[in-house]
């Protein structure tokens, strides 16, 4: 969880998706989110297979986002979901209990709720504003310390986090940070994970 790395197709430019998760993987992201919502599903399990056996080979986690049916058919390490989606105990009644579930949650009921069901991980955010996710509502320090306070699973900050305000994280108890633009809207997508990864392990332990 230390270093998250959620796709976005808005930053492709001249490379494919499928160089610039090679890229983030080179660097150091140890967990991989496919996030693509505006993909057809036969599209979107195509990426899905590509990516997946990438990570494989690299050891790293793969994710799919919001589709339980693609993560299931690809073969996926795990899927998360957000409060408007399936819900975290009607996920798990799906995948069983192999796969990886990760919920995304904004209250500390959320949270208790959503570890119940049988999360595995916990996404918090957006912790600072973020263009990624325009209709994302703020999530407070004190509400992302109260999170991870009340649960015993990892928690995992996202939203508006780059390599200058990371640090302000310090002394909240997450786990690690989840990243879409800092990261796949650089240019050296490989150097930028490398300098987001030691940032990470310095604000988790610091």
């Amino acid at each position: 969880m230390r270093l998250y790395a959620v796709t976005d197709n808005a930053w492709t430019g001249e490379k494919t998706l499928l160089m610039q998760v090679e890229e983030a993987l080179k660097g150091g992201a140890t967990c991989i989110q496919l996030r693509e919502k505006e993909l057809e599903e036969d599209a979107l399990l195509e990426k899905a297979d590509a990516i997946k056996t990438l990570c494989k080979t690299y050891g790293v986690p793969f994710i799919v986002n919001d589709n339980v049916d693609v993560a299931i058919r690809c073969g996926a390490d795990g899927v998360h979901v957000g409060q408007t989606d399936m819900t975290a105990d009607g996920v798990r009644k799906l995948v069983g209990v192999d796969l990886i579930l990760g919920v995304s949650v904004q209250t500390v009921e959320q949270a208790v709720l959503a570890e119940q069901d049988g999360a595995d991980y916990l996404g918090v955010g957006a912790v600072f504003s973020t263009s990624t996710k325009l209709d994302a509502d703020m999530v407070s320090r004190q509400t992302l310390k109260a999170i991870c306070n009340a649960v015993s699973i990892p928690v995992v900050a996202i939203g508006g986090i780059y390599s200058h305000n990371i640090m302000e994280l310090v002394g909240t108890g997450i786990d690690g940070v989840a990243l879409v633009s800092a990261i796949f809207a650089c240019d050296d997508i490989k150097n930028e994970c490398k300098k987001l990864l030691a940032l990470s392990e310095q604000m988790v332990s610091a």
